[in-house]
């Protein structure tokens, strides 16, 4: 079953007369979240602007119970100072690119 998250990420649509998967008739239907973030292609240097480019593959693990916080907030948008940690950068390249992203946000 698709969710929403993947839904945007993999862009997939659902035809307005065909209920997503896993809405049962009669439920309230979500709305597909816009992913609008795209790679800058004349430079090559895709989403990720600068963060561990030596690297084949960004990723990071973090157990829940080993956060220091009840909430924690994780970058999605690739412009945080103190990446993977979320320092409010997507605010700026919101309003620059007319993107939504906001944080990942883990609790505890």
């Amino acid at each position: 079953m698709a969710t929403q998250f993947c839904a945007a990420a993999c862009r997939l649509a659902f035809p307005p007369s065909a209920p997503a998967p896993g809405l049962d008739r009669g439920r309230a239907r979500r709305g597909v979240v816009a992913v609008r973030a795209e790679a800058d292609t004349a430079g090559g240097s895709g989403i990720n602007p600068a963060i561990r480019k030596e690297e084949a593959k960004v990723v990071d693990t973090v157990l829940a119970g080993e956060l220091s916080k009840p909430l924690t907030p994780y970058c999605r948008c690739w412009r945080s100072g103190t990446f993977p940690l979320c320092d409010g950068s997507h605010v700026k390249h919101n309003k620059a690119t007319g993107d939504n992203v906001g944080p990942l946000l883990v609790k505890k």
